[in-house]
C-alpha cells in the first residue's frame, strides 16, 4: 500500500492539482463572460453568427500542442508560464459556451416571447427576465462541456512550464515511468469527472425549476 502512487507522490499531487484547478477556473470564467455575450450578441445580429461560430470552430481544430507552441512568440498574452496557458484554454472554451447560449436563447417558444412583448417589455427585460433564466440549463450545458475539454486540455499547460498535473504526465513519458503518468492522468480524470457531475447537477435544478 505504501507504493501506492496516489499516496507516494500525494504532496506533489496536491500542489499540481491546485495549479491545474487554477488555470481551468480562470480560463472558464473569462470564456465564459465573453462567450455568453457573444452567444446572445449572435442572437440579436444574426447577420454576426457565421462569422463568430465559423471562428470558434477554427480555433477548436488547432491542435493544443500547436496553439501552446504559437503562443510563445506573442508578446503580453504569449510567452513561457501561466498567461500563455490560461488564453489557449479560453480560447478552447469559447465553442461550446458560445454556440449553447444561442442556441439556449433561440429555442425559447416564440409565444412566450410574444407573450413577454405583449406584455410591453423591452428587449432587454425579455433577455434579462424570460430568455436567459429559460436558456440557462442549455448555457450550463455549454459551460459543462467547456469545463470538462478544459481539464484534459490544461495537462499540456506543463510543456510551456505553467504546472498543472500535465507535469507528472510529461515526466512520466520522459523517464518511461507509468506510475508518474498516472499521478497526473488520475487526478485530472478525476477532477473532470467531478466537475461534471456537479455542473450537471445544477443544470438538472435548473431545468426542474423551469
Amino acid at each position: 500500500m505504501k507504493d501506492f502512487f496516489l499516496i507516494k507522490y500525494a504532496p506533489e499531487i496536491l500542489q499540481h492539482t491546485l495549479e491545474h484547478l487554477f488555470l481551468v477556473g480562470i480560463a472558464i470564467a473569462i470564456a465564459t463572460l465573453i462567450g455568453i455575450p457573444l452567444g446572445i450578441l449572435i442572437t440579436r445580429q444574426t447577420r454576426l453568427r457565421q462569422p463568430i461560430l465559423g471562428i470558434a470552430n477554427v480555433l477548436q481544430t488547432i491542435p493544443s500542442l500547436a496553439l501552446f507552441g504559437l503562443l510563445i512568440p506573442v508578446p503580453v498574452i504569449g510567452g513561457i508560464g501561466v498567461v500563455p496557458a490560461i488564453v489557449a484554454l479560453t480560447v478552447y472554451s469559447f465553442l461550446p459556451i458560445i454556440r449553447n447560449t444561442y442556441t439556449g436563447i433561440t429555442s425559447v417558444d416564440p409565444a412566450i416571447r410574444e407573450a413577454g412583448k405583449g406584455m410591453g417589455m423591452t428587449d432587454r427585460q425579455l433577455l434579462l427576465q424570460v430568455e436567459i433564466p429559460l436558456a440557462m440549463g442549455i448555457i450550463l450545458a455549454g459551460v459543462r462541456v467547456a469545463t470538462v475539454i478544459a481539464i484534459g486540455i490544461a495537462t499540456i499547460a506543463a510543456a510551456i512550464g505553467a504546472g498543472g498535473l500535465g507535469v507528472f504526465i510529461f515526466r512520466g513519458i520522459a523517464v518511461v515511468n507509468n506510475e508518474l503518468i498516472l499521478a497526473g492522468a488520475v487526478p485530472a480524470a478525476i477532477i473532470a469527472l467531478i466537475a461534471d457531475l456537479l455542473i450537471g447537477w445544477l443544470e438538472k435544478r435548473l431545468k426542474i425549476k423551469n
